[in-house]
């Protein structure tokens, strides 16, 4: 398989996260959240390029063409992260194939394992398309409205979704536009296909693989930045 493109929805507040600035922009080390993740991403061997979608008014991208020596591209998001991945699926570079596979991953996770994204491409591609992912280990309560155990739901069959998620361009775009056209604002990308009819691979990856979402997880970032080489 050839070196796949990489698109990173980067155009949301992440207003849990605090700060004066989105969170993939707030420092981790001393550098944008932000920076991590493309970096970790541009140094496989198997990322051709990286294409970020970005905010219509996002002041704090600064812009440069590439990266490792890799091309860096961006675009215009919208409202929800669906639909700023549709938009960079379409401004993927010509020569990207309806047919070629492209990974999905989140700016907001820096931690991704070199290896567990050569798993992925291994496995998802030869099964049509996948994410990397955990099985829920820990016991699941369902909660009423004043957050009171009410049930004990089993766990048999069920997985946190991670990103990168990697699916063929053409599928994907005709995905996403469908779960819009219905209406439906689709969590990830692994959603708007089992809508349209597929069923990814569950490709399990390292549960340190987490996303940045409150301001306690930006130091447990930092932390293990130094640890998933």
């Amino acid at each position: 398989m050839d070196a796949l493109w990489c698109v990173l929805p980067a155009a949301g507040k992440g207003v849990r996260a605090g700060g004066d600035r989105p969170k993939q922009y707030q420092a981790v080390a001393g550098r944008p959240l932000m920076d991590h993740t493309l970096e970790r991403l541009a140094a496989h061997p198997r990322i051709a390029g990286l294409l970020i979608v970005i905010a219509a008014d996002d002041r704090h991208f600064a812009a440069t063409d590439s990266i490792l020596g890799k091309p860096l591209l961006t675009a215009v998001g919208g409202s929800e992260r669906s639909y700023s991945v549709l938009a960079g699926i379409d401004a993927l570079p010509a020569g990207v194939s309806d047919d070629a596979f492209v990974l999905v991953h989140d700016a907001a996770r820096p931690c991704v394992r070199a290896a567990d994204i050569s798993r992925l491409i291994d496995l998802a591609g030869a099964a049509g398309g996948g994410l990397l992912g955990a099985p829920l280990r820990d016991t699941l309560k369902r909660a009423d409205a004043d957050c009171h155990s009410v049930a004990t739901e089993p766990r048999d069959g069920r997985w946190r979704a991670f990103t990168p998620q990697m699916f063929r361009r053409g599928e994907l775009a005709r995905a996403l536009r469908l779960a819009a056209a219905d209406g439906i604002v689709v969590s990830d990308e692994a959603m708007a296909m089992e809508r349209a009819g597929h069923a990814p691979l569950l490709v399990e990856g390292s549960e340190d693989n987490i996303k940045v979402t409150t301001p306690a997880d930006f130091a447990l970032a930092e932390f293990l930045l130094e640890r998933t080489r």
